[in-house]
């Protein structure tokens, strides 16, 4: 499956996968009327949003099946609150489940990690829920927890936490 940087005719498939994502992967840890209130539309707006101001700091990578549907992405940059052992963030990737343990989220999280290396930056961090089943698969590449935080969604207290790689060159990349 291809891997490319994201375009704004990507801003559908890309809300599709990231509001399906969300409903498969977060159905035990929020709320069921949450996840079925989540709107395609105002995803695509958002992404729109997103992809007509990317920068040099910011990019988002895609990945599609052999039709050209778009089953993947993940966007990463600059590291956003200004902590300063790690300087890149991965800040979303998801996969629709039909596709997950292919090596696809390897191959997404190993292009951010190289294209922020094109900018110079070796050092990256990622957030996660805590209780996401796919949490592991950031220790798996290496990553170490570095932090955690409470937040909130819907109403439901969680707790993120934070994988970090002080060199992504030693083990993703």
């Amino acid at each position: 499956m291809a891997i490319r940087e994201a375009n704004l005719a990507d801003a559908p498939g890309i809300a599709k996968v990231h509001i399906d994502t969300w409903r498969t992967t977060y159905s035990k840890l929020m709320p069921a009327k949450f996840l079925a209130d989540l709107s395609y539309e105002e995803r695509e707006t958002k992404w729109v949003k997103i992809l007509s101001n990317i920068t040099q700091d910011d990019f988002t990578y895609i990945t599609e099946d052999e039709t050209g549907q778009i089953v993947g992405f993940a966007s990463g940059g600059k590291e956003r609150t200004g902590d300063c052992l790690y300087q890149g963030e991965l800040y979303a990737i998801y996969i629709l489940e039909k596709y997950q343990r292919q090596g696809l989220g390897y191959r997404l999280v190993s292009t951010i990690a190289t294209r922020l290396m094109q900018s110079g930056i070796s050092s990256m961090l990622v957030w996660v829920l805590a209780d996401n089943p796919a949490a592991h698969f950031y220790q798996s590449l290496g990553g170490q927890q570095v932090n955690q935080k409470q937040i909130e969604i819907a109403t439901v207290q969680l707790v993120e936490v934070a994988y970090g790689w002080i060199d992504t060159r030693k083990g993703i990349i």
